[in-house]
């Protein structure tokens, strides 16, 4: 290991070890019902989950189900992973994690064996899904970033990190169909359902 490495891993110990306390501290505070709540560069984000946003997570979770199988897919919906950059504790609406993936020392999902994320637009937190997570999740290189956007009616697919960007942007309006076949993923998405603001 060189001297660079070592003060990586020093940062990222103690990038964690912030999240950590960060988040006991959240489980402490009286969190309204039905509100998500994350850390994103540093800064706690509650935002209230609306019946469009769940309805709307509901569709995209099916879709990997039907794709994936139930049994065999590690899906998950607003469960902690932290993702490259200062202090960033997600909670991805959607993450669907490698098979045979297994939980770090401290039991925690890891970043490097998430394949594909997506997020829900929330009017309050819009601006983190496309800009500060999306960075993240390039850095990440996390293959497949799909973004839902209830009050625009379209999806945003980013593929292709490279360099902390994803080299692909793809638009769909709602009712089309969000084409992942030329991703690992090899799956369609029909939007024709997503709940519109």
């Amino acid at each position: 290991m060189t001297v660079l490495d070592d003060r990586i891993a020093m940062a990222e110990s103690d990038n964690t070890r912030r999240l950590d306390k960060m988040f006991e501290r959240l489980e402490r505070m009286p969190v309204p019902e039905g509100y998500k709540v994350e850390i994103v560069g540093g800064v706690v984000y509650m935002a209230p989950q609306r019946d469009i946003h769940w309805q709307t997570i509901l569709e995209i979770l099916w879709a990997l189900e039907d794709h994936f199988g139930r049994r065999q897919a590690r899906i998950f919906s607003d469960v902690r992973i932290d993702f490259p950059g200062y202090e960033n504790g997600f909670c991805p609406d959607v993450a669907k994690i490698k098979s045979g993936a297994k939980k770090d020392d401290n039991g925690k999902w890891r970043y490097e064996d998430v394949e594909f994320v997506a997020e829900v637009i929330s009017r309050g937190t819009a601006r983190n899904d496309y800009e500060a997570k999306k960075t993240a999740y390039a850095l990440a290189e996390v293959p497949v970033y799909l973004i839902a956007d209830p009050y625009a009616r379209r999806c945003r697919l980013f593929t292709g990190p490279k360099d902390g960007i994803y080299v692909t942007d793809t638009s769909i309006e709602y009712g089309g169909v969000v084409d992942m076949t030329h991703t690992h993923l090899g799956l369609t998405l029909d939007t024709a359902d997503f709940p519109r603001d």
